[in-house]
């Protein structure tokens, strides 16, 4: 069963040969704006060989953020090219890689479906992937609409 997960761009992947966990509120805040009361955690993500860095605003908080779910999950997706999106509360969550080698992995500010598209695209155009014969697989739900829009651009849409 899946964590609770947090839509948050409060998060970062570090690889795991240079984290120290006693710096971890330090290297979170070199990449994002921390709040004095944000509680600074981490988990390990060993399939990457990384450590996800992450903040939560409340210490009794038992989540991850959804960028941990999309990375624990993006093996499984059966295409070479592995391309893995979540989109919800204003944040797009998307984590790409070849094979099993992990090229992208982040969190945009993504208020519409469109600006979540713009995202991806424009991800998938810097790692020169061909869309056309890709597969996006969503961990998040997807109206019939936005599912039908990518389909323009995609081989195929799924979902885990």
């Amino acid at each position: 069963m899946d964590k609770l997960t947090l839509y948050t761009p409060k998060c970062t992947l570090v690889p795991a040969h240079f984290f120290e966990p006693a710096s971890s509120r330090e290297i979170l805040g070199e990449v994002v704006v921390l709040d004095a009361d944000d509680v600074v955690r981490y988990i390990e993500v060993p399939q990457y060989d990384a450590v996800l860095v992450y903040a939560v605003a409340d210490k009794d908080v038992n989540a991850v953020p959804e960028l941990y779910e999309v990375l624990r999950l993006l093996p499984s997706c059966p295409e070479y090219n592995k391309i893995l999106a979540s989109w919800k509360e204003g944040y797009l969550v998307l984590a790409i890689a070849e094979g099993g080698s992990l090229k992208l992995a982040n969190v945009y500010s993504a208020p519409d479906f469109t600006t979540a598209e713009y995202y991806i695209f424009l991800a998938l155009k810097s790692l020169q992937l061909n869309l056309e014969v890709s597969t996006i697989t969503w961990r998040s739900e997807i109206g019939a609409e936005d599912e039908m829009s990518l389909y323009r651009y995609f081989k195929s849409v799924d979902r885990i």
